[in-house]
C-alpha cells in the first residue's frame, strides 16, 4: 500500500517521487536512496581536499608564491567555498530544489577540476623551476598574470561547484528519512554521522593516495582522478533519481524574513495586542508562538486596513515571524562556531609547511607534507564511530534522549579539543625549530601527529554537532540555506585566518611567520589562537546556556502551549 510521507508534520509539503506522486515509503527513501546521494559528497571531499590539502606546497614550491600568501590563496579559495554554500541553499530552497541543484552543482566541480588539471599539466601555465639557491635569495621567477589567472579560475569555479553539494546533500540526504516515523528518525540520527564518516573516507583517500600522486607522479594525475571521481558521482546520483523522495521548493527564504523585518519597521508603533492569539493566523501556526524576540511580532499585527486588503505585503503570519526568531536564535551559535575552523584551517596551511622542514623518511620512503592530514581523517573515522557505537548509546542512557548527546554539546567537546590543538602546536613549533636552531638537528615529522589528532578529533564532534542544529533548529522552508549558514562558519574562519596573519605579518613586521619558518616565530601564531580559542569558549558556553531548541506544534491550544514552553525549559541550552 502507498504510505505518503510528509515532512517534520507539515501538512502543506507531501514529499513526492520523481513523477510527482506522493512518495511510496516501501519503495523511495531510506538508506539505498541516502548511500546513492552520499556519493555526491564523497566525490566532492575527493576533489576539495585532494586540493586543498596539498595546494601550499605548489603554490610555494612551483607557483613561487610566499609562505604567508599561499597560506591566504588556500585560505582565500575554501573560505569562498564555503561561503557560496549559503548562495546553493538559497537556490534549492527558493527556486530549484536541493535534487537540482547538487545535480547541476556536481557537474560545475567537474568541469573546474578539468579546468585545474590542465593549469598544472601544461608548462606555459607554470613559471621556471626554481632552485634551493634562489629560493634562499628571493631570486626566483613569479608567477605572471596569465598563469594565475587560470589557476584561480579553476579553484572558484570548483569552489562554485563544491558549494553547492555541500550546502545541500546533507538536507537532501535528510529528506529520505520520515521524522514522524520513530524507526525513520532514529535512522536520521545516525545519518548524521554515518555521512560523516563516509566522506571522511573519502578525504583519506585524498590525502594519501591523491597526495602522494601529485608529489611523485604529477599534480596533472592527481587532479584528473580528482576530475573522473566526480563524473562518476554525477551519473551514480542522477541514475538514483527514481530512489529519492523529494520535496518541492517552496520560495525564497529570504522573502520571509525581509517581509518581516520590514513589516517589524513599518508597525513599529503600533501597540501589542491584549493577548498573543490575536496576532494574524496564531491558531494556524505550525511553529508555537515564543515571547522571545517579541519586537517581530509587531509583522503579525492585524489592523482594519490588513483585514480588509488581506494583502500579503501587509502582514506576516505568526509562522512566518517565529520561522525568523528559529534562524535569529541560530546566529549567536553560528559565530562562535567560526573560530574552530580558523585552528582547523592552520592543518592545511602551516602545519603543511611545517611538514616540509622536518624528517619525512620512513626508510627510504618519503611521506608527501600533505598526506600528514592522514592523522586528522583516521582521527574523525575513530571518533566517528567511537559516538556513534559507544558514547551515544552511553549517554541516552543516562539523558534518556534519542540523540545521547545534544548538539550544542558535541560543538562545546569539539571546541575544547581545538583550544588543546594550539597549545600543542606551539609547544612542538617551539621544540622544533630550538632543535634546529641550536642543535643542527631535524626532528621526525611525527612531532606534528598530536595537533593533527586534537584538530581532528574535535572536527569529529563540532561538525557533526554544527550540520546537526543547523538543520533540526532551521524551519523546514530553509534547511538548506540554514546548511549554507553552517558553512559559512568554515567560510568565516578560513578568511578570518587570512585576516590574522595579514595583521600578524604587518604588526610584527613579518617576524612571527617568515618563509624560513626556522627564522620565523610561528609558535606565537600557535598561542594567539589558544588564548583567543579560551575566550570563544567562555562566550559559546553563554550563548547555548540561553538556547532553547525547536519545538514545533501543529495546535495552539492552552495546554499544548504549556507542554510546549515545559519541553522548551527541559531541553533548553547545553
Amino acid at each position: 500500500m502507498v504510505s505518503a510521507v510528509h515532512a517534520d508534520g507539515d501538512d502543506d509539503r507531501i514529499v513526492e517521487d520523481f513523477q510527482g506522486n506522493p512518495a511510496d515509503k516501501s519503495r523511495t527513501g531510506g538508506w539505498l536512496a541516502a548511500g546513492l546521494i552520499l556519493g555526491a559528497e564523497l566525490a566532492e571531499k575527493i576533489c576539495v581536499n585532494g586540493i586543498s590539502m596539498n595546494l601550499v606546497t605548489y603554490l610555494v614550491r612551483v607557483m613561487n608564491i610566499s609562505t604567508s600568501g599561499s597560506a591566504n590563496v588556500v585560505t582565500n579559495f575554501m573560505g569562498t567555498l564555503n561561503l557560496l554554500a549559503l548562495l546553493g541553499g538559497f537556490l534549492a530552497d527558493a527556486k530549484l530544489g536541493r535534487y537540482l541543484t547538487v545535480a547541476i552543482s556536481a557537474t560545475i566541480t567537474a568541469l573546474g577540476v578539468s579546468m585545474l588539471t590542465l593549469a598544472t599539466t601544461i608548462p606555459s601555465m607554470r613559471p621556471p623551476t626554481c632552485s634551493v639557491n634562489q629560493r634562499q635569495h628571493h631570486d626566483c621567477v613569479g608567477s605572471n598574470g596569465k598563469q594565475l589567472a587560470m589557476l584561480y579560475a579553476s579553484l572558484y569555479i570548483i569552489a562554485l561547484g563544491a558549494a553547492g553539494i555541500k550546502s545541500n546533500c546533507s538536507g537532501f540526504g535528510s529528506d529520505q528519512f520520515d521524522s514522524s516515523d520513530p524507526k525513520e528518525e532514529k535512522a536520521m540520527i545516525f545519518f548524521f554521522n554515518r555521512f560523516y564518516f563516509c566522506i571522511s573516507l573519502g578525504s583519506l583517500f585524498a590525502v594519501t593516495v591523491l597526495v602522494y600522486i601529485q608529489d611523485n607522479v604529477g599534480r596533472g594525475y592527481g587532479y584528473g582522478i580528482s576530475a573522473a571521481a566526480m563524473a562518476i558521482a554525477v551519473f551514480i546520483f542522477l541514475g538514483g533519481t527514481k530512489f529519492y523522495r523529494f520535496r518541492k521548493p517552496r520560495g525564497s527564504p529570504l522573502t520571509v524574513i525581509w517581509k518581516v523585518f520590514y513589516l517589524t519597521w513599518r508597525k513599529r508603533k503600533l501597540e501589542y495586542p491584549s493577548d498573543p492569539s490575536l496576532l494574524n493566523e496564531y491558531h494556524n501556526a505550525k511553529v508555537s508562538h515564543t515571547q522571545r524576540l517579541r519586537c517581530l511580532d509587531k509583522a503579525a499585527i492585524l489592523d482594519g486596513v490588513d483585514e480588509k486588503q488581506n494583502a500579503t505585503w501587509r502582514v506576516s503570519t505568526v509562522t512566518q515571524v517565529e520561522e525568523v526568531k528559529m534562524v535569529l536564535k541560530l546566529i549567536p551559535i553560528w559565530s562562535t562556531c567560526i573560530l574552530f575552523w580558523t585552528v582547523y584551517s592552520q592543518m592545511t596551511t602551516f602545519s603543511v609547511e611545517q611538514a616540509t622542514v622536518m624528517n619525512r623518511n620512513i626508510g627510504s620512503f618519503v611521506i608527501p607534507a600533505g598526506s600528514l592530514s592522514f592523522f586528522l581523517i583516521i582521527t574523525i573515522l575513530i571518533f566517528t564511530s567511537l559516538n556513534e557505537k559507544i558514547l551515544v548509546p552511553f549517554a541516552r542512557k543516562f539523558t534518556h534522549k534519542i540523540q545521547g548527546i545534544t548538539s550544542l554539546q558535541r560543538i562545546a567537546i569539539g571546541l575544547v579539543f581545538s583550544m588543546l590543538a594550539m597549545v600543542v602546536a606551539a609547544v612542538v613549533e617551539k621544540q622544533r625549530r630550538t632543535s634546529f636552531v641550536q642543535h643542527g638537528k631535524t626532528i621526525s615529522v611525527f612531532w606534528l601527529v598530536p595537533q593533527f589528532f586534537l584538530v581532528g578529533a574535535g572536527e569529529a564532534f563540532a561538525y557533526v554537532g554544527q550540520l546537526e542544529f543547523f538543520i533540526r533548529e532551521a524551519p523546514e522552508r530553509m534547511k538548506s540555506m540554514s546548511t549554507g549558514l553552517f558553512l559559512t562558519t568554515l567560510s568565516m574562519g578560513f578568511f578570518v585566518s587570512s585576516l590574522l596573519v595579514s595583521v600578524v605579518d604587518k604588526v610584527t613586521n613579518n617576524s612571527w611567520i617568515r618563509n624560513n619558518l626556522n627564522k620565523g616565530r610561528l609558535e606565537n601564531f600557535y598561542w594567539l589562537l589558544a588564548v583567543l580559542g579560551v575566550i570563544n569558549f567562555l562566550i559559546f558556553l553563554v550563548f547555548a546556556n540561553r538556547h532553547q531548541y525547536k519545538v514545533e506544534v501543529f495546535s495552539s491550544s492552552s495546554d499544548d502551549q504549556e507542554e510546549i514552553e515545559m519541553k522548551e525549559r527541559i531541553d533548553g541550552g547545553v
